[in-house]
């Protein structure tokens, strides 16, 4: 199942469009929910809407809850250096898509621990996805 959940914060509609309030700061936030079962795989989208960056300097950092690094994508190159053991040898990418934009990682062998928020954060572009899993029994 896939949820997608808008939140807009100190912002009014108006004609269908989006206007700021006063001086007050806006912000955009999308979340995604995904379910999955345990020993099951899912997939954690995470694209940008940026597409005049160079692949070379591109980072993209998937986090999962309390900052533990699910995988790295450094100067457009997968990197596991760093990633925390719970991690090793369930993440697939998608290199072939990394040109795209598109940073989604495919998550597999899923535990009860995967359960929780996910990030992934894209730089230098400074954007920000995140995921919430939840996990069900089989």
């Amino acid at each position: 199942m896939f949820h997608l959940g808008i939140r807009i914060q100190n912002t009014m509609f108006s004609s269908r469009t989006f206007r700021k309030q006063a001086s007050l700061p806006y912000s955009l936030s999308l979340q995604v929910t995904v379910e999955a079962v345990i020993g099951g795989s899912v997939l954690l989208p995470c694209s940008s809407v940026k597409h005049d960056l160079e692949l070379k300097d591109i980072n993209v950092h998937w986090r999962h809850t309390n900052g533990k690094i699910v995988h790295d994508i450094v100067q457009g190159e997968d990197s596991v250096a760093e990633q925390d053991p719970e991690y090793k040898n369930r993440v697939k990418t998608f290199p072939e898509e990394y040109q795209r934009g598109n940073f989604s990682l495919k998550l597999n062998n899923l535990q009860d621990t995967d359960a929780g928020e996910f990030k992934c954060l894209i730089t230098p572009s400074d954007e920000q996805k995140t995921v919430q899993m939840i996990i069900k029994g089989v």
